[in-house]
C-alpha cells in the first residue's frame, strides 16, 4: 500500500479538491480495498487487501455527530455530491448532521456502509452498480 500517495490523496479531499470518482481511482491505484470514515475520530483509516492499514487525520473541523440518524438529510447530501461535486468537507458536514458517525468505502465493492450512532445503517451503492443476483 502507497501511504504517501494515500497522504497525498486526503489532503487533496480535504482541500475539495479531487471528485470521489478520482479520489476511488487513485486509492485503488495506492493499494487499497477500503476505507473508513471516522468523523467520531476525525480519521480516516484505509486497508489493502493484504490487511495493511493506515490512518490520516480528516483534517477539518466538524460538529459533533447528531444523535439521530436522518436517512433522507443523509441521501440528499450523498446526492449532492453525485451530482452537484459537493466537496468532501461540506458533505461530512452534512453527514453528522444526519447523525453519520462513520461509514465504510468498499471500492472494489463498489458500495458505502453509513452507520449511525443507534447502529442505523444506509448503504448507497456506487453509480452504475448494485446488488450482484
Amino acid at each position: 500500500m502507497d501511504t504517501a500517495l494515500i497522504d497525498q490523496i486526503a489532503q487533496a479531499a480535504a482541500a475539495g479538491t479531487l471528485p470521489f470518482p478520482t479520489i476511488v481511482g487513485r486509492l485503488l491505484a495506492a493499494g487499497v480495498e477500503y476505507y473508513h470514515i471516522d468523523y467520531v475520530r476525525r480519521l480516516q483509516t484505509c486497508y489493502s487487501a493484504a490487511g495493511e492499514s493506515h490512518a490520516v487525520p480528516l483534517g477539518f473541523d466538524l460538529p459533533a455527530v447528531t444523535e439521530d440518524f436522518d436517512s433522507p438529510a443523509l441521501v440528499a447530501a450523498i446526492r449532492d455530491s453525485q451530482l452537484r461535486d459537493q466537496k468532501f468537507p461540506a458533505f461530512s458536514l452534512r453527514a453528522v448532521r444526519a447523525g453519520v458517525q462513520g461509514y465504510t468505502a468498499f471500492l472494489r465493492g463498489q458500495r458505502v456502509v453509513y452507520q449511525g450512532r443507534q447502529g442505523d445503517q444506509h448503504t448507497e451503492w456506487f453509480p452504475d452498480a448494485g446488488p450482484r443476483p
